[in-house]
């Protein structure tokens, strides 16, 4: 999963200087979540998480890269985290 959507966004993050680090798809309770993880050489603050999210929300809805209602969770690695 973490290769097709590396291929979906293509090169869109290289302008904020991240990367996509991990994808994962998992359910809780009821609820579906496709959680993305970014990371970069450099501090990732909210905002740029926030820009990251609105760079491949609509990618996934226009590819319908997932069939199932889920919810996108797209947040930064910790840093020491392997």
């Amino acid at each position: 999963m973490k290769e097709e959507l590396i291929k979906l966004v293509g090169n869109k993050l290289d302008s904020l200087e991240v990367f996509i680090y991990d994808v994962i798809y998992e359910k809780e309770g009821s609820t579906n979540y496709l959680r993305v993880i970014i990371d970069s050489k450099d501090m990732i603050d909210i905002d740029k998480v926030v820009e990251v999210t609105k760079i491949i929300d609509p990618i996934l809805d226009e590819e319908d890269f997932i069939k199932d209602k889920y919810i996108l969770d797209v947040y930064a690695k910790s840093k020491g985290d392997e």
